[in-house]
């Protein structure tokens, strides 16, 4: 499992395993959110596998598949909806952690800084400067 922090409450990751599931309880996660579309996943690790291992470890689940070159407003606001609902650390993953840092960045537009936002990610190699036009557009539209 590798774990990259971009805020204190909130980790991404790239592809999970049910096994992981008990860790990241006994490390106080209380919410995952799958960012990767079943189509992309052998049976063993498809959203229904992955949610049974979360829910028998404590941990909520929250499906949130974003489709590479797809994502779409309803996915950013799902993820932000998520992150506010959940009631300790948030863990959310997808093939390398990339798609979950997007969702995210996108969905903090205006709550910090578009250059923190964008220093978040790269700092674990994600890089999200071409996403400064949107998440600053995000920012003015959210106030």
């Amino acid at each position: 499992m590798d774990l990259r922090q971009i805020t204190d409450t909130y980790t991404v990751a790239p592809q999970l395993e049910p096994g992981d599931m008990a860790v990241l309880a006994e490390q106080g996660v209380t919410t995952v959110i799958c960012n990767r579309p079943d189509a992309e996943n052998p049976a063993p690790l498809q959203a229904a596998a992955m949610q049974a291992a979360a829910e028998a470890a404590g941990i909520a689940f929250v499906f949130n598949p974003v489709v590479g070159g797809q994502l779409t407003m309803d996915n950013v606001e799902e993820q932000r909806d998520a992150i506010d609902a959940a009631e300790g650390p948030v863990v959310a993953y997808c093939a390398s952690g990339n798609r979950s840092t997007i969702v995210w960045a996108l969905g903090m537009a205006g709550e910090m800084p578009t250059t923190e936002i964008i220093a978040r990610g790269e700092k674990w190699g994600y890089q999200l400067e071409w996403l400064r036009p949107q998440i600053e557009a995000l920012a003015a539209r959210n106030g």
